[in-house]
């Protein structure tokens, strides 16, 4: 064999093109942090040899379920599910979805190889039911493989890890769908040009954003992917977060300012990651998703969490037609004193995916209900999350989203006290669009996150959820970073420290705003105003109507 320790299912003069052998050939770390940093550098990533051994240590100490299937099952069970068909002509299991086994350098019989693989997995795990990332996974794996055996085990230990903790793979349409809306989020939050772009140009921007394990399962060529699988082997589930923003981020600076190269924002971006080796290296394209600051693992999986609550609440656990977000605002029915149908989808396009295909409800408008907090407070409570508009006599507008039901202020005995979660968020629509965030998101070094939050263990764990971005969860140096939103008989107020980004008399008469540190904002419309109408929306289930 004259290609260096390539197995009888690759190509070796494609192989020998794409991923130079030139690394290494021994590892001798054990400590994660070490390994971390190696698997950044891609220390193992020019050796064929090299990588093969360290994946052959990594999946074995991967923690799996007693009873996993080894390669004794794939040499017993492949005969019988295969018969005499030949390894090309035999059908993907239902479970991925149509999704084609990517070339990744194999010969003919590399790719028949793998399409068997596949079909006894499907045999082994009967409880997997929509798992699109699999046929990337299994035939990078068989690269590193002595044969289809070894190659059936590995890819079964990956799918068995029963590590609470340690998410790997999506093995069902709930558990995919809340990966797409838990990356939108992280979109919404992290590449802000990047999902203003997406929301410009696309009919549905959660379409898009619902491609994002194709991006890396499929689409990435084969030395750009290996280096991902590197380091998602010793980091988990996270990175692939980070290298699909990285992607976004990659994807808009190269789009931006010029002409669509289609009408179809998600076939250009797919045109952009085959070809990305054109304009970004493996080393490129992980610094660049590395230097991301994104939330905790803990963090994020009670983002992930919240996301498919909403989606067993919608009935949603099968893949079914996806509902246009741009539907969400109908023009026929939508009606504000305060903004447009377009400014209200701008509104709309920012806001938390779980929440993004419901409709707007208005819940208090001053011009119906009468200049009053008193019956704002009314109006709005027992409703979670809630949109605050406010114009003001000066034709400014400006408002909030507010992720806690206003009913928590009588917590605090008739006091005031501040309340509500880090995915609260202020905005001002006119003169100019601009929106502020929680001061974390994009200064996280204010922060050091604990241990906690530990993932709920009741019986029925989505009824004890603890909120996602609770203050409680970060180590704030004070509480002027989460000085959400407030609200007495007196006044209403969002945002803390130093200032509030918004404040409005009992009357909702007079108000004010400013810089405040829980927002790092600058003031949302004249520094003193006074109220021409305010307007309070909730989020209504198009189910529930």
């Amino acid at each position: 064999m004259d290609s260096p320790g390539y197995n009888c299912f690759v190509d070796g003069e494609k192989m020998t093109a794409a991923i130079q052998d030139l690394g290494p050939k021994e590892l001798s770390c054990t400590e994660l942090q070490e390994l971390k940093q190696l698997a950044r550098q891609g220390y193992w990533a020019r050796s064929h040899e090299l990588r093969g051994k360290v994946y052959q240590r990594l999946i074995r100490d991967i923690p799996c379920r007693t009873v996993t299937p080894d390669a004794s099952v794939y040499s017993d069970i492949v005969g019988k599910l295969v018969g005499k068909h030949g390894g090309s002509s035999l059908p993907l299991p239902e479970f991925v979805d149509n999704t084609q086994v990517p070339s990744y350098c194999l010969n003919a019989r590399g790719q028949g190889a793998v399409r068997k693989i596949l079909l006894c997995i499907a045999n082994q795990f009967p409880d997997i039911s929509f798992c699109p990332a699999l046929p990337a996974v299994v035939a990078l794996l068989l690269h590193y493989s002595l044969d289809e055996a070894e190659c059936f085990e590995k890819a079964c230990r990956i799918l068995a890890c029963n590590d609470p903790g340690r998410k790997l793979v999506d093995q069902s349409f709930l558990a995919f769908e809340s990966s797409c809306m838990t990356f939108g989020d992280l979109v919404n939050k992290y590449c802000q040009a990047a999902h203003k772009l997406m929301v410009a140009v696309s009919e549905d921007v959660l379409q898009v954003y619902a491609d994002w394990q194709r991006w890396l399962f499929g689409e990435l060529p084969l030395s750009h992917f290996a280096r991902v699988f590197d380091v998602f082997l010793v980091e988990g589930y996270k990175v692939l977060y980070r290298v699909a923003l990285a992607i976004l981020k990659f994807f808009h600076k190269v789009r931006a300012g010029q002409p669509p190269e289609s009408d179809n924002v998600r076939q250009d971006i797919r045109t952009f990651v085959k070809d990305i080796a054109k304009t970004v290296s493996p080393e490129k394209l992980l610094e660049k998703a590395f230097a991301i600051r994104l939330f905790s693992r803990k963090e994020i999986q009670l983002l992930q969490m919240a996301n498919e609550k909403a989606l067993k609440q919608k009935g949603i656990t099968v893949k079914q037609k996806r509902q246009f977000v741009h539907l969400a605002v109908h023009a026929e029915n939508f009606h504000s004193e305060i903004v447009s149908v377009r400014e209200m989808r701008d509104i709309w396009s920012w806001v938390p995916e779980r929440f993004a295909l419901c409709q707007p409800l208005l819940l208090f408008s001053s011009l119906q209900h009468g200049y009053s907090l008193a019956r704002f407070y009314f109006q709005c409570e027992g409703r979670e999350p809630t949109l605050l508009l406010i114009k003001t006599t000066q034709k400014e507008v400006c408002g909030a989203y507010l992720s806690t039901d206003w009913s928590e202020r009588n917590k605090f005995g008739g006091k005031l006290g501040f309340f509500g979660t880090g995915e609260c968020f202020v905005f001002r629509l006119q003169p100019e669009v601009q929106r502020y965030e929680w001061v974390v998101i994009k200064h996280p070094e204010l922060t050091r996150p604990p241990e906690a939050p530990a993932a709920p263990t009741s019986s029925n764990p989505s009824e004890r959820l603890s909120p996602f971005l609770a203050a409680r969860h970060f180590n704030l140096p004070s509480k002027s970073e989460s000085m959400f939103m407030a609200g007495s008989v007196d006044c209403l107020i969002i945002g803390g420290g130093g200032g509030q980004a918004l404040y409005i008399d009992g009357d909702l008469n007079r108000g004010r705003t400013g810089h405040c540190d829980t927002f790092n904002n600058q003031p949302l419309c004249s520094e003193n105003f006074l109220v021409a109408a305010v307007e309070a929306w909730g989020f209504q289930d198009p189910d529930t109507q």
